[in-house]
């Protein structure tokens, strides 16, 4: 591309000066005053045949402030890029033109005096001393990629120049150089050398970093920084480059003496890869596009990346997570992690698990809520029951098989119950709640013929951006959100939204690709619920215990696990912003001791944390809302009952004549004790207060009923750690845990 500094072979040498003299003879003939010789000259330039000129780059993924997320290579495998919109730094454009053509503004694509001057030198000793080589010929040989040792390439070279030059002028041969100037490898142009070199734009470079790009492209391979023998040889050659910047007045003396002091860089760094899935995806839904916008946020993606990658140490390798932040007013997903890390085998990492079907656990529970609010079947302070029950032939259980007899929809949803939403469920229907569960946004897909009540406990599958989206609709005053990854401009014109782009699975199988989404996006605005629905799960939300040491009510969330420790999730909300996390195996197989509660919880607050100022309060309650306890409620919402289900619940205590009874207290064993029980041996419990008849369960099977009095014989617990829970007829619960060592030896 540039002149050689070593002593070339004598034929070459001999070739080198003919083509000079030939040059010399033409460009004396044009400066020469004669008319008829400018006008040859001019018919030979205007008949130069040119290459193409489009030069091809690599497409770059960018963030929503024009910052690089991620370049993908050109065909040929080459890192490539168009020039940064801002420009490349001031400093560097002078050093380079101060040591490649010091007349570049000044000659028509030719120096002719240079011409002359290097001609007059190999004529005298029969070999090249200096070069005459400018920048419109170098670019004339790299984007021919053509000969240039012998005379007719370097002719070729100075007609193309002087075409080029007419065609293109100076501003344009610039752009050229800056895409096509070698840097080592596979990689060309200025940009892609700093991102490669320097890990930075080249908007703003320091004098030893832009001596450096200017001195590398004369002899990208033997002058590699990566390579001991290069650094010798780049660091001499950036020398040179500083001297001739200093003496041209482009720097002075000490900044020379401080870019000498520098230390070369040692190792090609990696491209920037944020958002690497997602880019991923709009890559190949924007085939040849060399920019592609996206609403990502490039200090919250990081900050996201860093989160998940927190929320996986010291998991297995084979473990993966996901991230997922939007701003529910607007629809813009502002951080996107589709793994945890990206391209690694054992984990998966090059499956976006934003994209892929996977159980929701416990996290559509709210929405059946919502629905039975807006159904005017509950409110948050309605009784109802968590006990034993049957749907069909299926009898569902709490995740920590305990029943707490007669609760509030409040307790019901903050405890995540299994038995009282299944309850309510059934009274919606499966079929509804589905539909519901589509208008906000959730592609939902079921193992059988269609949705069951299993549906409301995760027996179902959707992917973490389809759950994000529906819970950005509760945030939203429960008008659904349509969640889009690019400007929506982009949409109108044509290009890729990343809805329905990326990975699914079977529920809870190996994670494959996905095509066209079968459900509709969600119409922005369309009603999911109402406001004041969409307010009472948001309040109750809000009151669930937060992870150690994270703020309470600061957030709307819900957690949830799924069958098998296979997922684990996180999805919660503030006034402005929407999140969610997923941690499990792209495979599908089981994390064993992964809660949502545990590990997916703490990384979603670490993402609100990132927000810091722009986070926003939940919002007051709409004027609507009934905020009344459960005795002040209209009669129909005090106590829930299903179709055909009469209401037990009984008078209000103080109302009709019937005084309250007294607390129910297990009084043996209490909490924490240590039983000496022979084995086999009954064991006798007490308890106080309550309204008889009593059921007694043993870590959650029932064992014995008493109608009154204040002990129970109940059959001989295992050795070790139980759980003793008793439920009078009110439907009040008490719990003791104990454990049961064998009688000391006398």
């Amino acid at each position: 591309m540039v002149r050689s500094r070593s002593r070339p072979s004598a034929d070459r040498s001999r070739g080198a000066g003919r083509w000079l003299i030939a040059a010399a003879v033409a460009l004396g003939l044009a400066g020469g005053g004669a008319d008829q010789a400018r006008a040859r000259l001019d018919r030979w330039i205007a008949a130069t045949p040119l290459p193409a000129l489009e030069v091809p780059v690599g497409t770059e993924v960018l963030a929503r402030d024009g910052s690089l997320l991620r370049a993908f290579q050109v065909g040929n495998g080459l890192w490539r890029l168009a020039s940064p919109d801002g420009g490349v730094d001031p400093r560097y454009l002078a050093m380079l033109l101060a040591w490649e053509d010091r007349r570049f503004y000044d000659h028509p694509g030719v120096d002719s005096r240079a011409v002359l001057r290097a001609a007059g030198q190999a004529a005298l000793h029969g070999r090249v001393v200096s070069g005459a080589s400018t920048l419109p010929m170098q670019v004339a040989r790299l984007i021919e990629r053509g000969p240039t040792g012998r005379w007719p390439g370097k002719l070729r070279q100075a007609r193309l120049a002087l075409a080029l030059e007419r065609r293109l002028g100076r501003d344009g041969i610039i752009e050229l150089y800056l895409r096509l100037a070698p840097y080592g490898g596979n990689v060309e142009g200025l940009r892609a050398a700093s991102l490669m070199w320097l890990g930075k734009e080249p908007r703003r470079l320091t004098p030893a970093e832009a001596a450096l790009l200017v001195a590398l492209p004369q002899s990208p391979e033997t002058r590699r920084p990566d390579r001991p023998q290069g650094r010798l040889a780049l660091q001499a050659a950036r020398a040179r480059v500083l001297a001739r910047a200093r003496a041209a007045g482009i720097i002075d003396a000490e900044a020379e003496a401080a870019a000498l002091a520098t230390p070369l860089p040692t190792r090609r760094m990696a491209f920037p890869a944020h958002a690497a899935l997602l880019a991923e995806r709009l890559h190949r839904a924007n085939p040849g596009a060399p920019r592609i916008e996206t609403t990502i946020d490039p200090g919250l993606q990081r900050a996201a990346e860093a989160a998940i990658a927190r929320a996986v140490a010291g998991q297995p390798g084979t473990v993966s997570a996901a991230a997922l932040i939007a701003d529910h007013r607007s629809g813009e997903i502002l951080a996107s992690v589709g793994t945890a890390r990206w391209s690694d085998e054992p984990s998966a990492g090059f499956v976006d698990m934003t994209q892929v079907l996977r159980s929701p656990g416990s996290t559509l529970k709210p929405f059946v809520y919502a629905l039975a609010f807006d159904d005017g079947l509950i409110h948050p302070e309605t009784l109802i029951e968590d006990r034993p029950a049957t749907f069909g032939r299926w009898q569902p259980v709490n995740f920590d098989h305990r029943f707490r007899g007669t609760v509030t929809i409040r307790q019901a949803l903050t405890e995540s119950l299994n038995i009282p939403v299944v309850r309510i469920a059934a009274a919606l229907g499966p079929a509804r709640i589905a539909a519901v569960l589509r208008q906000a946004g959730m592609d939902l897909r079921f193992a059988g013929d269609g949705p069951g009540l299993a549906l409301v406990l995760g027996g179902g599958g959707v992917s973490l951006q389809d759950l994000v989206q529906g819970y950005a609709g509760l945030a939203n005053g429960g008008a659904a959100v349509r969640l889009h990854d690019q400007p929506l401009a982009g949409d109108a014109a044509g290009t890729a939204t990343g809805q329905g782009q990326g990975g699914a699975a079977a529920l809870n199988g190996p994670a494959v690709g996905r095509g066209a989404r079968s459900a509709p996006a969600p119409a922005g605005g369309a009603r999911i619920v109402s406001p004041v629905a969409a307010w009472y799960v948001g309040s109750i939300l809000s009151h669930i215990p937060p992870p150690t040491g994270a703020p309470a009510g600061r957030i709307a969330y819900k957690t949830g696990t799924s069958y098998g420790h296979r997922d684990a999730l996180a999805v919660g909300y503030d006034g402005r912003f929407v999140a969610g996390v997923w941690l499990g195996r792209a495979d599908g197989t089981p994390v064993p001791g992964a809660f949502g509660g545990a590990v997916a919880a703490p990384a979603l607050f670490d993402l609100f944390d990132a927000l810091g100022p722009r986070a926003a309060p939940l919002p007051p309650p709409p004027p609507e809302a009934l905020t009344l306890p459960t005795a002040r409620l209209p009669r129909a919402l005090r106590h829930f009952a299903g179709p055909g289900e009469a209401s037990p619940a009984p008078a209000a205590a103080g109302q009709a004549g019937i005084p309250a009874p007294e607390a129910l207290t297990i009084l043996f064993p209490p909490e924490g004790a240590a039983v000496e029980l022979a084995a086999g041996r009954p064991l006798t419990a007490r308890l106080r207060g309550g309204r008889p008849p009593y059921v007694w369960l043993l870590n959650g099977r029932p064992v014995a009923r008493s109608d009154g009095g204040e002990t129970a014989t109940l059959p001989a617990p295992d050795p070790g750690f139980s759980r003793l829970s008793v439920i009078d007829s009110a439907g009040r619960s008490q719990s003791a845990a104990f454990s049961v060592i064998a009688p000391a030896r006398p």
